[in-house]
C-alpha cells in the first residue's frame, strides 16, 4: 500500500516541482492542501486541477481567511508587534498552515507531510515548530535540504524539463509570498543592496510617483484594540482588509524595502507590501496613546518587540506567545474609539482620535488658564526627582575643590 504524504501546495514553483519529485523518489500518493490566506482570486485560479495534472491524487482547497485575521492578524494588530522595528509579519500564516496541514494528514492517516521552504530561511522553522506542536511524531519531508537541486534557475530547469507549468522565469525569479496581510518580494537583484529596488513588481501598491494627487481621510473605528468598521460602517474582518488594501496601495502606504537578520544568522532583503496593516498599525498607535497610561504603554512597548520576535522565530503555538496575549488582551480594554487618518503620497497622517476612554484630559493639559494645575507644585516635584544627581553634583565638586588644593601645594612658589 502507497504510503500517503500532505503537500503544502501553493502553486508556485517550490511546490509545484515537489508533487513530481515525491512521485519520484517515494513510494507514495501525493495529497496537496493549499490554505486560502487571501493570496487573491489569481493564484488560487484552477490550483486544485492543476495540482491533479501535475500528479496529485486528492487536492484540498480550505478557506481559513476569517481565521487568520480574526486569531492572528488582529493579534498582531493588538501587540502593534514590527520585527526589528520595521516588518509587520505576513509569514504569520505558517503556523495556520502547518496547523491545517497536520489535520489533513490526521484525516487521511498520512505518514509524512512535506513543504516548499528552502534550508536557508525561516520558513522552514515556522512549519516544523507548528507541526510538532500538533504531531510530535509525524514525518516531516523538506527537499531543498536533501534533493540535488541547489537554485531557483535549476528548479526552473526541472520543471520545464519535465512540462510543469510555473510562472517563474530566470529572467525575473523573485521569490513571491502573498495574502491578504501582505505581498513579500525576494530575490534576483534584490540580492543586491547597493541598489534602489525596481518598483515595477509591486502588486498591491502604487508607485509613488504614481500614486493619486488627492489626500483622502478615513476614519477607524476600534472595540478592545480590534477594527469594527470603517468611515461608520460595520465591516467584516475580510472586507476591512480588503478596503483599507485598496485605500493604502492608491496612495501608495505601506512598501517597506527591509535588510532582516533572519533565524538561523543570515541577513537577507525584501521589500514588504502591507498597506492595509500600515494604515492599521498607524491608526492603532494612535488611539492607544490616548487610551492607555504611560507605565502600562512603555511596558507594552517593550513587550511588543519581544512578541514580534516570538513569532518571527515560529514560536506561535507555545505557552510564552499565549502568556503574552493575555497582557495584551488586558492592556486593550479601554482601547476602544475612533480614528482618522489622511492618506497621501505613501503616508498615513494623524488627523484626530477620540474615546470615551480618552486619558488626554485638557483641562490639565492646555496653555491657557486653568483652576485644574497648581504649578508651584512641579518646584518640589523636581527637587525630588533631582535629589540623586544634585548629591552627586555636591561629591564632585568636593573633589574638585580637593584636587585645587593638592595643585596649589604642588606648584607653590
Amino acid at each position: 500500500m502507497l504510503q500517503k504524504i500532505i503537500l503544502g501546495y501553493s502553486g508556485g514553483l517550490d511546490t509545484s516541482i515537489m508533487i513530481h519529485w515525491l512521485l519520484e523518489n517515494y513510494n507514495c500518493e501525493v495529497i496537496t492542501v493549499t490554505c486560502n490566506v487571501g493570496q487573491g482570486t489569481h493564484e488560487l485560479c484552477n490550483i486544485k486541477q492543476k495540482a491533479i495534472n501535475s500528479g496529485a491524487s486528492k487536492a484540498y482547497i480550505l478557506d481559513v481567511q476569517n481565521e487568520f485575521i480574526t486569531e492572528y492578524l488582529w493579534k498582531l494588530v493588538k501587540a502593534g508587534a514590527k520585527y526589528e522595528n520595521h516588518y509587520l509579519l505576513g509569514t504569520i500564516s505558517r503556523p495556520l498552515i502547518a496547523k491545517k496541514l497536520v489535520e489533513i494528514a490526521k484525516l487521511e492517516n498520512a505518514t509524512a507531510i512535506c513543504h516548499g521552504a528552502t534550508g536557508k530561511g525561516n520558513d522552514q522553522v515556522r512549519f516544523e515548530l507548528a507541526i510538532k506542536a500538533f504531531d510530535s511524531k509525524i514525518k516531516i519531508i523538506a527537499p531543498w535540504r536533501t534533493w540535488s537541486i541547489s537554485s531557483r534557475s535549476e528548479a526552473i530547469d526541472f520543471a520545464n524539463q519535465r512540462s510543469i507549468p510555473i510562472s517563474a522565469t530566470k529572467e525575473a525569479p523573485y521569490s513571491i509570498d502573498k495574502n491578504i496581510w501582505y505581498v513579500s518580494h525576494e530575490g534576483g537583484d534584490l540580492e543586491d543592496t547597493n541598489s534602489e529596488h525596481n518598483p515595477n513588481f509591486y502588486e498591491m501598491c502604487s508607485k509613488l510617483d504614481e500614486a493619486i494627487n488627492v489626500p483622502e481621510c478615513i476614519d477607524i473605528e476600534f472595540q478592545q484594540g480590534i477594527p469594527i468598521a470603517l468611515n461608520g460602517k460595520n465591516l467584516s474582518p475580510i472586507s476591512i482588509l480588503e478596503v483599507l488594501n485598496n485605500l493604502g496601495g492608491k496612495h501608495g502606504i505601506g512598501v517597506t524595502d527591509l535588510i532582516e537578520n533572519r533565524l538561523i544568522g543570515m541577513k537577507s532583503r525584501g521589500v514588504y507590501e502591507t498597506p492595509g496593516g500600515t494604515i492599521l498599525y498607524s491608526a492603532h498607535e494612535k488611539l492607544e496613546s490616548i487610551c492607555l497610561d504611560k507605565m502600562l504603554l512603555q511596558m507594552k512597548q517593550k513587550l511588543s518587540m519581544d512578541y514580534a520576535k516570538i513569532v518571527y522565530d515560529g514560536f506561535w503555538f507555545t505557552p510564552i506567545r499565549e502568556a503574552l496575549d493575555s497582557f495584551f488582551d488586558f492592556s486593550q480594554q479601554n482601547v476602544s474609539g475612533k480614528v482618522r487618518l489622511k492618506l497621501f503620497k505613501g503616508h498615513c497622517l494623524f488627523a484626530g482620535c477620540e474615546s470615551k476612554n480618552s486619558l488626554f484630559n485638557r483641562n490639565f493639559a492646555t496653555f491657557e488658564k486653568d483652576d485644574y494645575y497648581n504649578q508651584s507644585d512641579a518646584e518640589g516635584f523636581i527637587n525630588l526627582l533631582g535629589l540623586p544627581i544634585q548629591i552627586q553634583a555636591m561629591l564632585n565638586e568636593k573633589n574638585i575643590s580637593i584636587n585645587k588644593n593638592l595643585l596649589r601645594e604642588k606648584f607653590k612658589a
